[in-house]
C-alpha cells in the first residue's frame, strides 16, 4: 500500500517508518488504513492519522483471540472505517506488573499491563517536594532498562528548593549516563533542554508518581494549557493528581507526549537487562568476587561486600539492588514455570489425543 505524499507526511509525525510500512505492504489477509492510537476511552480508542482524529471500536477477533496484539497508546492499527481489525508489531512496549499488590505478602503481579507503545524516550518524572525519593528512581530506571527503553530523569518543582542541584548529584550517583534535567517555574533554560527529545515524529512517554508535575511540564512544552492540573496542596506542599487516562498529545515541536496516570505500585513484568543496567557499578564490582556465583550477601571474597565497607558503595543501594534482583528472579522463574507447565499440558493432551486414537474413540 503506497500514499500520497501529503499523507506520507502526516503519518510521518505521527511516527510512521518503514518498520511499519514493511509489514503492511507484507501483511497477509488485512485491509485497512492506518492510523495511530492517541487514547484510550472504557470502550473506544481515539486514533489519528495525523490530521483528524476519530473515535474507532475494536473487532470481534481482537476482542476474543488470545493470541493477537490489543491496542495500546501509541501502538499503530489499520482500521476500516471505525473499527480497528488488527495491530500492527511494535517497536517496542513500556510495561510493568499490573497493579494490586499492595498489602500482599511476598505477592507479585499475576498479569502484564502495557503503558504504551512504540517509544523513543522515557521520562522519568520526579517532584523536588515530597515525591523525591532515590529508591523509586531506581526501581523506575530498571523498569525502563527491561523494556530496553531510554529513561531522561526530569526533576521537577526545582524553585522549591535554595540548591536543587544537589538532587541532580545524588539521582547521578545512581543513574550513571542517564541525561538530567531540572525543571524550575521560574526558569526557562530547563525546558529548553528538554526541546532536543520533541525533534519531528519522535515519541515520549512520561511516568511518574501522581503530582509529580508531568501534566504541567506538557503544558509548559506546549506553550498552553492542554492537560488539566491540579493545584499544590498546602499541608503536604505536593500536587495533586489530575491525569486519569493515557493521552498523546501533538506538540508544535512535531514530536508526541503519551501523558500517564501516576504509578502507584512499580511492578516488574520482564527481567532481562533491566537490573544489570540499573546498577551497573556493582555489575562491575562483581566481576572481582571471589566467587563467580557471588550473591554479595555473605560470602568471602566478595569485592562488593568490600565496596560497602569502605564507603565506596553506599548501604542503601546495595539493598536496593538486592531487593529487585530477588524480585526479578522470582519473576523468571514462575514465568519459566508457566511456560513449562504450557508445554507440559500441550504434551499431556497429545498423549490423551493418541491414546484415544488408538481405542477408536477420537474424532478430529
Amino acid at each position: 500500500m503506497t500514499f500520497n505524499k501529503d499523507i506520507n507526511k502526516q503519518l510521518s509525525q505521527m511516527g510512521w517508518s518503514s518498520f511499519f510500512q514493511d509489514q503492511l505492504e507484507n501483511i497477509d489477509g488485512e485491509t485497512g488504513n492506518p492510523a495511530r492510537v492517541v487514547g484510550v476511552k472504557r470502550n473506544s480508542f481515539q486514533v489519528s492519522h495525523g490530521e483528524t482524529e476519530w473515535l474507532a471500536t475494536v473487532s470481534g477477533k481482537l476482542i476474543h483471540k488470545s493470541n493477537v496484539l490489543y491496542p495500546v497508546v501509541g501502538d499503530w492499527v489499520l482500521l476500516n472505517d471505525t473499527v480497528i481489525s488488527s495491530v500492527l508489531q511494535r517497536r517496542n512496549e513500556l510495561s510493568r506488573g499490573a497493579a494490586g499488590r499492595r498489602n500482599k505478602q511476598n505477592a507479585s503481579p499475576q498479569r502484564q499491563q502495557i503503558i504504551a507503545a512504540n517509544i523513543d524516550t522515557v521520562f522519568i518524572v520526579c517532584g523536588l517536594d515530597r515525591d523525591f525519593n532515590l529508591r523509586r528512581i531506581e526501581r523506575y530506571l530498571t523498569l525502563v532498562y527491561n523494556c530496553a527503553l531510554n529513561p531522561v530523569i526530569v526533576l521537577t518543582k526545582a524553585d522549591l528548593q535554595p540548591d536543587p542541584h544537589v538532587f541532580v548529584d545524588d539521582v547521578e550517583s545512581v543513574a550513571f549516563g542517564v541525561p538530567v534535567h531540572l525543571i524550575s517555574k521560574d526558569d526557562t533554560a530547563g525546558l529548553m533542554q528538554l526541546e532536543q527529545y520533541l525533534s519531528f515524529g519522535r515519541t515520549i512517554t512520561m511516568i511518574g508518581s501522581s503530582g509529580a508535575g508531568k501534566s504541567t511540564l506538557v503544558n509548559r512544552l506546549y506553550g498552553e494549557n492542554v492537560q488539566t492540573t491540579g493545584s499544590v496542596s498546602e499541608s503536604l506542599n505536593k500536587g495533586k493528581h489530575t491525569t486519569t487516562s493515557r493521552e498523546m498529545i501533538m506538540m508544535p515541536q512535531g514530536a508526541m507526549i503519551i501523558d500517564n496516570p501516576g504509578i502507584r505500585e512499580i511492578a516488574f513484568w520482564e527481567g532481562e537487562k533491566g537490573i544489570e543496567n540499573a546498577f551497573p557499578e556493582i555489575e562491575q564490582l562483581a566481576g572481582a568476587c571471589r566467587f563467580n556465583n557471588c550473591s554479595h550477601i555473605q560470602e568471602p571474597g566478595c569485592a562488593v561486600i568490600q565496596a560497602v565497607n569502605d564507603g565506596e558503595l553506599s548501604k542503601a543501594r546495595l539493598e536496593s539492588y538486592h531487593k529487585m534482583k530477588h524480585e526479578l528472579d522470582y519473576l523468571a522463574q514462575r514465568q519459566s514455570k508457566s511456560a513449562d507447565k504450557v508445554e507440559k499440558d500441550r504434551w499431556k493432551n497429545v498423549a490423551l489425543k493418541v491414546k484415544a486414537m488408538k481405542k477408536g474413540g477420537y474424532n478430529k
